[in-house]
């Protein structure tokens, strides 16, 4: 049972990359609208789960706080932007590398001090990025890296800020809730313009990335962890942009290049390094 709620995460969290990569390519949403959208319905689901465990007490306690609301909100629309420029795989190797090595960082600032494993794996992984965005026939949106490296360093803050909280779903609910109020204000004059622009395929596949690959993808993933050594949690999670660049392949017609498969071998054993000397 372990091993098959382990994958359907997995593959939860990859859909989320190529979601919005479909959605978004094909011009059928704008990112401020379908990050509003994911962000509402992924509210909505984890209210839904709140209400079905705790009842309406726990919606009145009013899990989260306005700082991690403000992370979720940055990596939503930093998600929603790089992926107008980037492919499912590209955009979901360098999110997870900007995740772990933002991670690091918080916590070297913290004053938990890397250990020398951790520092190798972060330079393979760096390395393995630079060599990615170097010059030549298949190097990835310059932009579109910048933002989804700057969504991956808020889902990082976001991540570090959620540690050790007592009830992981109940804080998702309301972060997920500041987010999206946020996120409706900050929207309002794009909506005015996009929303005659908004075809109902890409509202549907933003719902589906909010209520189901975001929404119930967190609760079984805080459901998995339970179940997982420290190890087993940081390895699992190298398959993530794996399966989003094959899902790309087959799901979006999207091309495999040889320079993109050599710097994710590169860029996940640094990072799967680092995440297990974390563990550890």
């Amino acid at each position: 049972m372990t091993v098959l709620l382990t994958l359907l995460t997995m593959l939860a969290f990859a859909a989320n990359s190529l979601l919005a990569r479909a959605a978004l390519a094909g011009a059928a949403i704008d990112p401020v609208s379908f990050t509003l959208l994911r962000l509402v319905s992924g509210a909505a689901m984890l209210a839904v789960v709140m209400l079905w465990r705790r009842g309406w007490q726990g919606l009145a306690a009013r899990p989260g706080n306005w700082i991690s609301a403000l992370c979720l909100l940055g990596y939503g629309i930093g998600f929603s932007l790089a992926y107008l420029r980037l492919t499912a795989a590209t955009g979901a190797l360098i999110l997870f590398a900007a995740v772990q090595a933002s991670m690091m960082l918080l916590a070297a600032l913290q004053g938990h001090h890397p250990r020398r494993g951790e520092l190798l794996g972060l330079a393979i992984a760096l390395a393995g990025f630079v060599w990615l965005m170097l010059p030549g026939l298949h190097t990835p949106d310059r932009l579109g890296a910048v933002l989804m490296a700057g969504a991956g360093a808020a889902w990082g803050g976001y991540s570090m800020r959620g540690r050790g909280g007592r009830d992981p779903v109940a804080e998702s609910a309301g972060n997920f809730l500041r987010a999206a109020l946020l996120c409706a204000g900050m929207a309002a004059p794009v909506l005015l313009v996009a929303a005659p622009a908004i075809h109902d395929d890409g509202a549907a596949l933003a719902v589906l990335s909010g209520a189901v690959t975001s929404g119930l993808g967190y609760v079984l993933w805080y459901r998995v962890l339970t179940r997982l050594t420290p190890i087993a949690s940081a390895s699992v999670q190298l398959t993530v942009p794996v399966i989003a660049a094959f899902g790309g392949v087959i799901v979006l017609g999207e091309a495999m290049t040889q320079r993109l498969v050599l710097a994710a071998l590169v860029i996940l054993t640094g990072v799967g390094l680092t995440a297990i000397m974390r563990a550890r």
